[in-house]
């Protein structure tokens, strides 16, 4: 259950998030056709955040999972902020809000947080007065880490805490642990990663804080384009993309 190794457990492994899906959502059919890990949704006036695994399947619904040893990393107001940013990030300007797809937020959590000892708790709105589905078709699903049963969800926990690939239950994902973990050019590939992984997360941090000064001097009015262009760096494209937003967010 190791967040970082999970995370890149999936990336680029389309068959492996697939798999997992179907299982979670019971679901054979689930085609996925796009997987991305640490995927950055950005938020210009506040905090943004990085996906742990996103996905989208052939009917463009898209699917954030989130693999979370801390029980902090995995609150309700997390799930609802990641759903958010999630459909903002999707949404074209202009476009009729109807048009927004189906979505799941998805944390695979290494305790029970919610203590019930269900393998699976979906969350969806409800009318209260009369126990009546909104229908806004957004989906947030728990899945219990804890779980042991002798079913699917029981043997897809089994193998996400196993440390050796050969005492894994399912074979695709035994397979792609084998690999990472006991191949060697699979093992130089995952420290590859790790290594582009902490310098790109540098990276996002200086570029996230240079576009809030950017957007706060925008709002401001003291200073020309180029003035900020120079300040921080940005290239005509970039200043073009932060002023729309300062726009749309107006």
């Amino acid at each position: 259950m190791d967040d970082d190794f999970m995370t890149r457990f999936f990336e680029n492994d389309k068959d492996c998030t697939q798999f997992v899906l179907q299982i979670i959502l019971e679901n054979k059919k689930l085609k996925v056709i796009d997987t991305v890990a640490q995927k950055n949704v950005k938020n210009l006036e506040g905090r943004s955040v990085r996906l742990d695994v996103y996905a989208k399947d052939n009917k463009g619904k898209p699917y954030d999972i989130e693999i979370q040893r801390a029980d902090k990393g995995a609150g309700a107001k997390r799930a609802r902020y990641n759903s958010a940013l999630m459909d903002a990030d999707i949404t074209v300007p202009g476009e009729d809000a109807k048009n927004l797809p189906e979505s799941y937020v998805i944390f695979i959590t290494e305790n029970d947080i919610l203590g019930k000892g269900l393998p699976l708790y979906h969350i969806n709105r409800i009318v209260e007065e009369c126990n009546f589905p909104f229908g806004d078709e957004s989906h947030i699903i728990y899945v219990n880490g804890k779980y042991e049963g002798d079913d699917p969800i029981g043997d897809l926990m089994h193998d996400f805490h196993c440390k050796k690939a050969d005492d894994m239950k399912n074979k695709i994902l035994a397979d792609r642990a084998r690999y990472l973990k006991e191949d060697e050019k699979g093992v130089k590939h995952m420290c590859r990663i790790m290594e582009e992984m902490a310098k790109e997360e540098r990276k996002e941090a200086v570029r996230e804080r240079d576009i809030q000064v950017a957007t706060k001097l925008l709002k401001q009015g003291k200073l020309s384009d180029k003035e900020i262009m120079e300040l921080l760096g940005f290239n005509e494209k970039q200043m073009k993309e932060i002023k729309e937003n300062v726009l749309v967010l107006a």
